[in-house]
C-alpha cells in the first residue's frame, strides 16, 4: 500500500497529537487531589486541630462573656469591679484625715485594710497599667469566703482565665512554681489555691509599687490639701 506524503505527515501529527494530550492528562490528575495537611485536616486523629478549635473558642467565649461588675472607664481600659469593692462606699475617700493618710507610708498592710486606702492605691497602679495586680487580690480575698462547692469551681476558673492564663490581657506576673501549683489545684479547686499567688503579687505591689505610690503627685496633693485644710481651722 503506497502513502502519500501528506497523508504520512498528517498521520504523523495525529499520533504526536494524541500523545501530547495523554502526557498532559497524567501530569494534570495530581493537581486535582486535595493536599493532605494536617492543619486543614479536621478528623478526630488531627492533634493540633483540637488546639485550633480549643483556642477559636476560648477567644469567641471570652469577648462574648460581660459581667456586671465590668467597667470602661475614659481611656477605654476595662475594669474589674469584684463585689468587695462595688459594695464600698466611694464617699469614704472624702473622709480620709490627715492623721490616716500619713499612716500609710508607714504601713502599707494598714492602707490595704483601708477601703479609702486601696481605692487611692487604684488610681495610681491605674496610671501605671497595673491595676490588675490589686484587681487579682481583691478577687482572691473574695474567693476566700466562698462556701458553695459549684460557686467556688465557678470562681476558680474566672480567676484563673481573667489574671493567670497567657491570653488573658490582665495577667499577673507569677513564677513558674506558684503556676504549677495553681495548674495542680484546679482539678480540685478550694478557696485558698490561690493563697500562694495572692502573697506573691502582695509582696510585689508592696516593694515595687507602693515607694512610687508615696512619691506620687496622687498622693502628695492629697497630703497637701489635707494639711492645707487643718491648717484653716
Amino acid at each position: 500500500m503506497c502513502y502519500s506524503p501528506g497523508t504520512e505527515e498528517a498521520e504523523m501529527r495525529k499520533r504526536q497529537q494524541s500523545q501530547n494530550e495523554g502526557t498532559s492528562s497524567v501530569s494534570q490528575a495530581p493537581s486535582n487531589q486535595r493536599p493532605n495537611t494536617c492543619c486543614f485536616c479536621w478528623c478526630c486523629c488531627c492533634s493540633c486541630s483540637w488546639y485550633v478549635i480549643q483556642s477559636i473558642w476560648y477567644h469567641i467565649r471570652h469577648s462574648l462573656t460581660v459581667r456586671n461588675e465590668d467597667r470602661t472607664d475614659n481611656s477605654g481600659r476595662v475594669t474589674h469591679m469584684t463585689k468587695m469593692e462595688s459594695s464600698q462606699n466611694l464617699e469614704e475617700c472624702s473622709k480620709i484625715t490627715l492623721e490616716e493618710l500619713l499612716s500609710w507610708a508607714q504601713n502599707f498592710d494598714k492602707m490595704m485594710k483601708s477601703p479609702a486606702g486601696r481605692n487611692t492605691f487604684r488610681e495610681f497602679l491605674r496610671t501605671e497599667y497595673s491595676e490588675e495586680n490589686l484587681l487579682f487580690w481583691l478577687a482572691c480575698e473574695e474567693f476566700k469566703h466562698e462556701q458553695n462547692k459549684k460557686a467556688i469551681e465557678e470562681k476558680a476558673r474566672v480567676i484563673y482565665e481573667d489574671y493567670i492564663s497567657i491570653l488573658s490581657p490582665k495577667e499577673v506576673s507569677l513564677d513558674s512554681r506558684v503556676r504549677e501549683v495553681i495548674n495542680r489545684n484546679l482539678l480540685d479547686p478550694s478557696p485558698h489555691m490561690y493563697e500562694d499567688a495572692q502573697l506573691q503579687i502582695y509582696t510585689l505591689m508592696h516593694r515595687d509599687s507602693f515607694p512610687r505610690f508615696l512619691n506620687s503627685q496622687i498622693y502628695k496633693s492629697l497630703v497637701e490639701n489635707l494639711s492645707g485644710g487643718t491648717s484653716d481651722t
